[in-house]
């Protein structure tokens, strides 16, 4: 079934970064646009930032991310990346990786991973 294990989450100050991973299973990864989302009590998931399929070769980010998160992909390992800087206390959330390019593809989630800013 398909799987997703987020990892990278912790305690930052303001301005800090973070490095987010995602390994994956039980779909073919390397065809698959990916995406992270991420969630605060009391509101949905909200997209942050997706990359195409195959090579990776487009992105997309958030507004409120732009010029600050990164996403990448490496097909061999089946995994998906989320590069944090200058983080503010805004960006405090759960973070989940999900298949898709804008739109979760499945229902099923992983666990997510914490990242809270101090400020």
């Amino acid at each position: 079934q398909v799987q997703f294990v987020e990892s990278g989450g912790g305690l930052v100050q303001t301005g800090g970064s973070l490095r987010l991973s995602c390994v994956t299973s039980g779909f073919t990864f390397r065809l698959r646009a990916m995406s992270w989302f991420r969630q605060t009590p009391g509101k949905g998931r909200e997209l942050v930032a997706g990359i195409t399929g195959a090579g990776g070769k487009s992105t997309n980010y958030a507004d409120f991310v732009k010029g600050r998160f990164t996403i990448s992909r490496d097909n061999a390992k089946n995994e998906v990346y989320l590069e944090m800087n200058n983080l503010e206390p805004e960006d405090s959330a759960v973070y989940y990786c999900m298949d898709g390019w804008t739109a979760p593809s499945y229902d099923t989630w992983g666990p997510g991973t914490q990242v809270t800013v101090s400020a």
